[in-house]
């Protein structure tokens, strides 16, 4: 699993897709070869922000760079922690170095040498992978807080933690960041929410008001579970719950008081992703979401939607044009949101030729 540009809840809901584990799995393969494609389209590694060091010859050894100017090509640098030059014998500092452009990055393009001060490239012992850069490379890095621990998180693959969810907004698929710690999450699972229903509740999904103790211990958005009934929370009024009743292909029943109520918030992560690696983490720490740029998102979900319509029709989607006819259906209305991607994050491939 790769980093993906929208999650497995957002194509479940563009479906009406139920909850199985069969429809699951043919959903997550097609997310994961959507967001390859969005790479492959505009020709960039990943728009998610990577801890990575990444090697390049020195500036001026074809002639034609200026060698203070190095162009990063296809890598797009968010941030930079460290950089050498002369096979890793000196070390740059930032008061050395310019990022540019300076006024739209970034990502950044280019790292120059202030020619104000007394920094310079040099090759070392041979111009090959001379300079080393390493930092965040990507296209994106917004991040917003949905959460934090609840409990101390050991720096162990094992390792299990609370956490108290501010928002009901994320799913499969999203990378998380805990302190300089990026994991994505791989499966939601139902945990005790630790409250009990209020009130009686009827088998009519005209039903729709649970009550609780306490209202601030949900979200709106939030899937909870009575018995065998899962509910999508639509609104919350002090410790009345709103709810949309028979959610995600279950069947609306009738449920007694102090019947436990469990929430959709227990998460499975995959730990040290983006270039990461593993670490303790102490309670009470901030979660963060990166938050994939919106048309990438979009245009990945629309892929992962194409493809998984497609396989349930043999490849074989058909339009009726007419009473007689009808026409293969290609996907073909995805066009457009490839031109807008591609404008706004497209990079010219390379040309390639064979002497």
């Amino acid at each position: 699993m790769g980093i993906w540009y929208c999650t497995r809840e957002s194509v479940k809901s563009a479906l009406d897709e139920a909850e199985t584990a069969r429809s699951n799995a043919q959903i997550d393969d097609a997310i994961e070869q959507g967001a390859r494609d969005v790479e492959g389209l505009t020709h960039r590694e990943s728009f998610a922000p990577v801890l990575a060091t990444r090697y390049f010859d020195y500036p001026s050894q074809t002639g034609r760079p200026p060698s203070w100017r190095l162009w990063l090509g296809h890598h797009a640098l968010l941030s930079l922690t460290s950089l050498t030059a002369g096979g890793g014998t000196q070390t740059i500092t930032p008061a050395q170095y310019l990022l540019e452009p300076i006024n739209s990055g970034p990502p950044y393009n280019r790292i120059e040498i202030n020619l104000g001060g007394s920094g310079s490239f040099s090759a070392g012992s041979t111009h090959q992978r001379a300079i080393a850069a390493t930092g965040l490379w990507g296209v994106s890095n917004e991040r917003t807080s949905i959460g934090s621990l609840s409990g101390s998180l050991a720096g162990t693959v094992g390792a299990t933690a609370s956490l108290a969810w501010t928002t009901a907004r994320f799913g499969v698929g999203d990378l998380l960041f805990v302190d300089s710690e990026a994991v994505i999450i791989t499966e939601r699972t139902f945990v005790d929410s630790t409250q009990n229903l209020g009130a009686t509740i009827t088998a009519s999904e005209a039903d729709t008001t649970i009550a609780v103790s306490d209202g601030t211990g949900f979200a709106v958005e939030e899937i909870i579970s009575i018995g065998s009934e899962r509910m999508r929370i639509v609104d919350i009024v002090g410790n009345s719950l709103t709810v949309k009743r028979a959610w995600d292909g279950s069947q609306a029943a009738a449920h007694s008081i102090n019947a436990d109520i469990y929430a959709l918030t227990g998460v499975e992560l995959a730990r040290a992703q983006a270039g990461t690696t593993i670490a303790a983490h102490s309670a009470s720490a901030v979660v963060y979401r990166w938050v994939p740029p919106g048309l990438v998102a979009t245009l990945n979900r629309a892929y992962a939607l194409n493809t998984l319509l497609q396989e349930r029709s043999g490849w074989n989607r058909a339009l009726q044009t007419s009473q007689d006819t009808a026409v293969e259906f290609s996907g073909r209305g995805i066009a457009k949101l490839e031109r807008d991607v591609v404008a706004r994050y497209g990079r010219v491939a390379r040309t390639r030729a064979i002497v």
